[in-house]
């Protein structure tokens, strides 16, 4: 069986793609690097993440975006021996604008090596390429068309243009296929070739509870498209007592046995309707044709066990719990924030078994930031590591945090006070308001702590250890503050800030004065609680 989601926490927008008996998913990484994420099954039911496939300022310059801007959308397939990944990146989205840019990238194999970006064009974002391997072969750019001016609906339809793949150009005028469904905010295209037919797959509804997708189809590639009578391929906006909820923006992969699966978004809110603080996550939902040409799931909704193709099961071993920092590369559950883990800021060899992290800028910094952080993929999990830090003054921090985005966070951390000595502090922020807690915990010079922070569920813990002993602090702290809902941020009802992304667990250190001071952490230890 399949168990959902397959993809656990911060895993949006899932492009799944098959090549020979490799299934392939990717997904939105916004101002996280590297950006792209992709994972591998061989039999639908067990993934493991590849890690990012845009890793290098070469291929993604994040350096500036806002929080849940940056990467949107990919769109992953393949044709002529190579990989095609397109993807967007916005620089602005709000207050009724929206500054990005497309872009298409190729690589012999999965793993690279991955040609310069190669950009398209400016007029809409979440684009995919669709290779008319049963038509005539050519191969056609879509995405969602956005619409500045006030007075018109910003999602101006689906539009499709012409790329040709050797010269990696478009060609001709885009051409609007459809202007959406009755739920309107139509994105998220995909195209299929299906006996005679096109078949549009797409989202509406928006990103929230009213989330959903839905399918058109045409004998003709340019349209007109009828909608399916049936309603919505994929919803759960009519029901709030659905464990998935937000379920939308699918896409479609045939196995070898000819067997259809729809990859999709999904949330799990802690109470109903309530805030997600895992994000949006990936599932999959086996897809039946009727008798007259129609792809469809279950009830239109998603359920969390579904049959599994009848593949040879596949399995990958558990990743550790403990990542001791011995490899000379991040392993693919880390990610790093607005830039690539370059060792101008990082560095997994300047001291042996550590992680050594210099300094960046201050939390609500978009340029230079130095985090170091990972998915939270369970309601109840904890994660731990130990600090060696020598700070010099209150400008110098380091230490776990509990992440959303700059105006979204709980940091545990080290510090200096004014006479020098170290000390032990927490800090908040909601929606960029930020709160000292009443912490300040001595600690010896230069020996190293453990921290600790502990999520069950709605509640957030720290707790630290000098020596044998680790003290929980006494307080308690909002983790849904960690959520999408608790991101999202409207003035006079204009968009200002938006929640795209999931929490994180990671390790953060600033450098506000420009000192030069580093951390070093001894381990990393990420556990899912059982039961």
């Amino acid at each position: 069986m399949i168990h959902n989601p397959v993809l656990r926490g911060f895993e949006p927008d899932p492009a799944i793609l098959r090549v020979g008996d490799d299934y392939y998913i990717a997904t939105s990484t916004f101002e996280w690097c590297p950006g792209v994420r992709l994972h591998h099954s061989r039999d639908l039911v067990n993934w493991r993440a590849l890690g990012g496939v845009l890793d290098s300022r070469r291929l993604l310059d994040l350096a500036g975006v806002p929080d849940s801007g940056g990467v949107w959308a990919p769109g992953l397939s393949y044709a002529d021996g190579l990989f095609h990944l397109v993807f967007t990146v916005v620089d602005t989205y709000a207050e009724g604008w929206k500054d990005l840019r497309n872009f298409v990238t190729t690589a012999p194999s999965i793993q690279g090596r991955w040609s310069d970006p190669v950009p398209l064009h400016g007029r809409g974002f979440d684009v995919s390429l669709f290779h008319d391997e049963q038509g005539d072969g050519r191969s056609w750019l879509l995405n969602m068309a956005f619409d500045w001016r006030p007075e018109h609906d910003m999602f101006a339809g689906i539009e499709v243009q012409e790329y040709d793949r050797t010269s990696q150009k478009l060609l001709g005028q885009p051409r609007t296929i459809t202007v959406g469904t009755a739920a309107g905010v139509a994105e998220g295209p995909h195209l299929y070739h299906r006996d005679g037919w096109y078949y549009l797959v797409h989202a509406e509804g928006g990103t929230g509870y009213e989330h959903g997708a839905a399918v058109a189809r045409s004998r003709d590639l340019f349209g007109p498209y009828e909608p399916d009578p049936a309603g919505p391929l994929l919803t759960s906006r009519h029901d709030p007592r659905l464990e998935l909820q937000k379920a939308g923006h699918c896409s479609l992969v045939e196995t070898s046995s000819g067997q259809w699966y729809a990859a999709h978004i999904t949330a799990r809110p802690y109470t109903e309707r309530g805030r997600c603080v895992l994000g949006r996550e990936t599932a999959l939902q086996p897809v039946t044709w009727t008798e007259d040409g129609w792809p469809g799931i279950a009830g239109g909704i998603p359920a969390v066990t579904v049959p599994a193709p009848g593949l040879t099961p596949a399995p990958f071993p558990a990743p550790p719990a403990t990542d001791p920092f011995d490899a000379p590369l991040l392993g693919p559950d880390w990610s790093t924030l607005r830039r690539p883990a370059d060792e101008d800021w990082l560095s997994l060899t300047a001291r042996s078994g550590s992680l050594r992290i210099h300094g960046g800028q201050s939390p609500v910094g978009r340029r230079a930031p130095s985090l170091v952080a990972r998915r939270v993929t369970a309601r109840r999990c904890s994660f731990e590591t130990r600090v060696s830090f020598d700070p010099l003054t209150p400008d110098h921090l380091a230490g776990l945090t509990a992440y959303y985005n700059t105006r979204n966070w709980h940091y545990l951390y080290v510090t200096a006070q004014d006479d020098g000595s170290r000390a032990l502090k927490v800090l908040s922020c909601q929606q960029g308001a930020l709160a000292a807690h009443p912490v300040h915990i001595p600690l010896i010079p230069g020996a190293s702590v453990v921290l600790r922070a502990e999520l069950d569920g709605p509640v957030l813990r720290f707790s630290y250890g000098t020596g044998h002993r680790t003290l929980q602090l006494p307080f308690e702290l909002d983790a849904t503050v960690l959520s999408d809902e608790a991101a999202d941020e409207f003035h006079n009802g204009q968009l200002r800030v938006l929640g795209f992304t999931g929490a994180m667990l990671g390790l953060w250190v600033q450098d506000l004065d420009g000192a030069g001071v580093h951390a070093d952490f001894d381990y990393a230890t990420y556990t899912e609680a059982t039961g």
